[in-house]
């Protein structure tokens, strides 16, 4: 018997001064599924082979952060993974959630690290697949990196530079993008109150170390006291994060175990959906 597909539903939520859209489908415990900070990326693009599958089993909802989508463009860049993470804390206050499972890739995940860190009461289970804020100041910035920050500089935002992003260093198998998916993104990442405020960027100023040391969650002693049953998944072939990031949280993190994917880039929802599903829905079920 096939299963059904659950209905998905799209609404705003006002968070403070901001206005957060938010994808839902299915019921059960909630699950949070927050996604990366590349050019043009929603919630609902980013995990549009995970929702439905997931849904079968739990409350999924799958906000556009902010900067992102449909959702305000205001960030705090003095502090942006903290400010990400209150963000999330008043989502799921206004929406009466006490406790969520947290799912994180990239930027996504660092929004819930650092939610785990400052409010461990909001969290029941994380899952981080190359989770930004691990190690950023203790090596030079990756070349995936560095072409995601530098899309809207130089001579600005083309669809030439997010497709060489997403192809070149989003994914291990360029040929599996396609064109309909650059095309979305691009025209996403080209919105007029995105350009003139682009939610993810270099910091600069004379604050600029400091911001850096905040996003840089291995100089965070709170790391290791996080008790909230963690799994991380990371690409072998991360060009974004770099996979080294993953044996560090399992030796930090007193509760987290680890799964090194093959063959795969920084986009393992995606790119590996069906062994993502499987991982997720077992471990957030609490099966063995």
């Amino acid at each position: 018997m096939t299963a059904t597909t659950p209905t998905r539903t799209e609404r705003t939520v006002e968070v403070g001064r901001r206005r957060i859209f938010i994808t839902e489908a299915g019921e059960g415990a909630p699950v949070v599924l927050l996604h990366g900070g590349g050019a043009g990326a929603t919630g609902a693009s980013n995990y549009s082979r995970n929702i439905d599958v997931l849904a079968q089993k739990f409350r999924v909802i799958v906000p556009d952060m902010p900067g992102y989508g449909q959702s305000s463009k205001d960030i705090d860049q003095s502090d942006p993974f903290g400010d990400l993470a209150m963000v999330l804390r008043g989502l799921l206050d206004e929406l009466g959630i006490d406790r969520a499972h947290l799912v994180g890739n990239s930027y996504g995940g660092a929004a819930a690290l650092r939610l785990a860190m400052d409010r461990p009461d909001k969290v029941d289970k994380l899952i981080l697949m190359g989770p930004g804020g691990i190690g950023t100041t203790r090596a030079l910035p990756t070349k995936g990196l560095n072409s995601l920050l530098g899309y809207y500089g130089g001579d600005g935002p083309s669809k030439e530079k997010l497709s060489e992003f997403i192809r070149e260093y989003l994914v291990y198998d360029a040929s599996a993008v396609p064109e309909e998916l650059i095309e979305l993104r691009y025209r996403a990442s080209i919105q007029p109150d995105v350009v003139a405020n682009p939610p993810l960027r270099r910091p600069s100023g004379p604050t600029a170390l400091r911001t850096l040391l905040r996003m840089d969650f291995t100089r965070d002693r709170r790391l290791a006291d996080v008790q909230a049953p963690t799994l991380v998944i990371w690409g072998a072939d991360d060009k974004v994060n770099r996979p080294a990031g993953g044996p560090m949280l399992a030796k930090t993190m007193p509760n987290c175990d680890l799964y090194v994917a093959a063959r795969t880039g920084h986009w393992v929802q995606w790119e590996r959906a069906d062994l993502f599903n499987d991982l997720a829905a077992t471990f957030l079920g609490g099966t063995e």
